[in-house]
């Protein structure tokens, strides 16, 4: 239990122990506290042995511990001890932390407050990207990253509640990714086939096998199986390029492997695309790499190089500005649900832990058959009243 010591009238001093050290010397930890003047003095023994139960509590289940580090300083030794993330995930969530310091860096972490970070919200509301008020959902983003870092701190019994979960937020304005039409997606791969070998089995593998950029640039030929004339992807490597840091290579974005079955015709392309490349090598004498996508040198191709490029095909070609190489992506994932496939396989199929994303992400393939369902019983109304 702990001990208290009356110091005078309404001061005490609370000291808990906890263990020994490995040397035989007594863990102790001792807090001095002041009783309120608004407190009578019948009531000051219930306070102080409140103040002392409370105390105890926090020092044997560790919330003392650590909770004098500063917010900074518990977040950079959290960014530390991230492995599961991809290389680009966590150069961006460090980039946002760092704008989140100057606001709540040097609070203690047992000091920290939900104000404390509704003022820092307000602040990051203020800031502007090219000449634009950042907007809200990007603002919420820099909240979700602290959050993290002071869960890791709860589940590390360091504090006993989050504060970013007691914020009440604005609502945000629901972006509905743009997915080429049918029409658009059939003109957009007659173009590509005119593309050079390296750019058309790129797009071509984004289009049908929904993978990201960073996961595309680090296929090894090693990731293919053949199976008959058909063929099955593992995609387990990511290569992003991260500020500052230049090319770095690591796993998925959500760290686990995942298959894809590739059909013959894919297979075709791909085994096409690997004789072009062996004879490359040979023409240019360097030693044939494992990696797909390289230069004439055998040298890595940078991922910008290909997000710049279809930006030039979009923009010669009358493509929306809101098309990008992420496009293709969503495209994959808009045409697997549109076709019935289920939302667990779909997940599966572009790495996604769970079905949530596509649930607040795709909305439209679900609209789409909403939409034929009210032709069809338009349709079934009319055909009664023409009949009746």
């Amino acid at each position: 239990m702990a001990s208290i010591k009356t110091i005078h009238e309404r001061k005490y001093k609370i000291t808990v122990s906890n263990g020994y050290h490995a040397d035989g010397r007594k863990i102790s930890r001792a807090k001095t506290i002041t009783v309120p003047d608004h407190v009578r003095e019948k009531s000051i023994p219930q306070y102080v042995a409140h103040a002392a139960e409370e105390f105890e509590r926090e020092v044997k289940l560790g919330y003392s511990e650590d909770g004098e580090l500063s917010f900074e300083e518990y977040a950079e030794r959290w960014l530390a001890r991230q492995t599961k993330y991809a290389p680009s995930t966590l150069a961006s969530y460090r980039r946002m932390l760092a704008q989140t310091y100057p606001h709540i860096g040097q609070i203690k972490l047992n000091r920290l407050r939900p104000i404390a970070l509704e003022n820092m919200l307000m602040e990051l509301r203020k800031r502007t990207h090219h000449g634009k008020t950042v907007q809200e959902a990007t603002v919420q983003k820099y909240l979700t990253v602290v959050s993290a870092v002071l869960s890791d701190a709860k589940r590390n019994e360091i504090i006993q509640k989050n504060p970013a979960r007691m914020i009440d937020l604005p609502a945000t304005e629901k972006a509905n990714q743009q997915i080429p039409t049918p029409e658009e997606a059939k003109r957009l791969l007659e173009i590509l086939t005119n593309e050079p070998e390296e750019y058309k089995l790129f797009y071509a593998l984004a289009i049908y096998t929904g993978c990201r950029r960073g996961e595309l640039c680090a296929l090894r030929w090693s990731d293919f199986t053949c199976i008959g004339y058909d063929g099955i992807l593992t995609v387990q490597h990511s290569r992003s390029s991260v500020l500052g840091q230049g090319i770095a290579e690591g796993t998925t974005k959500n760290g686990k492997a995942r298959t894809i079955y590739l059909y013959d015709d894919m297979m075709s392309l791909l085994r096409g695309y690997g004789h072009y490349k062996l004879e490359e090598a040979k023409q240019n004498k360097h030693r044939f790499s494992e990696y797909l996508f390289v230069n004439t040198d055998g040298t890595h191709m940078h991922p910008d190089t290909f997000t710049k490029r279809l930006r030039k095909i979009y923009d010669h070609n009358g493509f929306s500005k809101r098309f990008h190489l992420h496009t293709l992506r969503h495209y994959f994932v808009s045409t697997m649900l549109h076709s019935g496939v289920d939302k667990q396989t779909v997940a599966d199929l572009a790495g996604h832990g769970d079905t949530s994303f596509l649930e607040r992400t795709y909305c439209h393939p679900q609209m789409a058959l909403k939409e034929q369902a009210a032709k069809k019983m338009f349709s079934s109304m009319l055909e009664e009243a023409i009949t009746g």
